[in-house]
């Protein structure tokens, strides 16, 4: 055990070996092995930029406009199946004969204006004027005729125009009956009545407070028109102490109208007015119950900016008695300006 002892404790006392060297660093490459490294590797094949397909936005498109309206061919002396805005000038001008050979001629002038209130109601005004040359000895004379007042509601129906007119006429027109003084008045009143084709004769019916209803209804397609009216005039005397304390009259007509281009049509219209009571007209002469006429003639078309200007002109004349008996010829020169 002695000899382990000092067998240990002379390994203790021996100086302690040195530390084992580090290994040598690896000498780096050569400068150049980099570069070699470099070309002897290839290149990465460069990644192909993305082709565009995306589609530049296209700008909203906007709907196209709405459609004019079919071209509406205006009647001459029934009134339009629509509610507008107008202001209507329409006069006449009527020759007829007198007895013993002897002529005379009538000048009688509508103004109409007309304001939508919405879409589809438009009130009405009318005034009227007539002037009458008288055949042979019978006095001259004019008159301001009852004005006329009302509303018109339409609305289409696709191709269907649907209009229905109220109006009241207000008594107070020169011409009463059973004054001298008023007799050329009183005349002119009775000459405008034919010269208008009996059409109109609430408003030349000085003496009477007359309420009318009329119906519309027009076929409006391809540049063609075609309309019937229908109206009743209930009258009511008022003034003077003579003559009917009621009557009740009607009249009805059909237009037909067809554009030859856009700024020109043709139209005709057939007028019928019938006394639906023993009026003293007829009282006075059977042939007088009911009256036949007709009116053809060119419109003109133009717009102006957003309005519309439709002169136009036409011929009428009586079919029946008592037109036909004083040969009576009637020309119309009528100029609505819509906007």
């Amino acid at each position: 055990m002695l000899s382990v002892a000092f067998a240990g404790r002379a390994k203790a006392d021996e100086a302690p070996a040195p530390p084992a060297a580090a290994p040598a660093p690896t000498p780096a490459p050569p400068a150049a092995a980099p570069a070699l490294l470099a070309a002897a590797t290839p290149a990465p094949a460069a990644t192909p930029a993305p082709v565009a397909t995306a589609v530049a936005s296209a700008a909203p498109v906007a709907p196209p406009p709405a459609p004019p309206p079919p071209p509406y061919s205006l009647p001459w002396q029934l009134r339009p199946a629509a509610a507008v805005n107008v202001v209507r000038s329409d006069s006449t001008v009527a020759f007829y004969d007198g007895a013993n050979g002897t002529s005379g001629s009538t000048v009688a002038t509508m103004l109409l204006g007309s304001y939508k209130v919405s879409p589809n109601l438009a009130p009405l005004v009318r005034l009227g004027w007539v002037q009458n040359t008288a055949p042979g000895t019978a006095p001259d004379g004019q008159s301001f005729i009852n004005p006329l007042v009302g509303v018109t509601y339409a609305r289409p129906a696709g191709p269907i125009r649907l209009a229905a007119t109220i109006a009241a006429t207000i008594p107070i027109g020169q011409g009463s009956t059973g004054t001298p003084a008023n007799s050329g008045s009183a005349g002119a009143n009775s000459a405008g009545i034919a010269a208008r084709s009996g059409m109109d004769n609430a408003m030349f019916a000085v003496n009477y407070l007359t309420f009318m209803g009329g119906i519309d209804a027009a076929y409006v397609a391809h540049g063609f028109t075609a309309q019937l009216e229908a109206t009743v005039f209930q009258l009511a005397r008022v003034r003077t102490s003579t003559g009917d304390s009621s009557r009740t009259n009607s009249t009805a007509g059909l237009h037909l109208g067809y554009f030859l281009i856009p700024q020109l049509s043709l139209g005709g219209e057939l007028r019928y007015q019938r006394w639906l009571s023993d009026a003293a007209p007829v009282k006075a002469a059977a042939v007088n119950r009911d009256t036949v006429s007709m009116g053809i003639g060119p419109r003109a078309h133009f717009k102006l900016g957003k309005n519309w200007f439709r002169p136009g002109i036409s011929y009428s004349r009586g079919l029946d008695k008592p037109l036909t008996t004083a040969s009576y010829n009637m020309v119309q020169i009528d100029l609505p300006f819509a906007f």
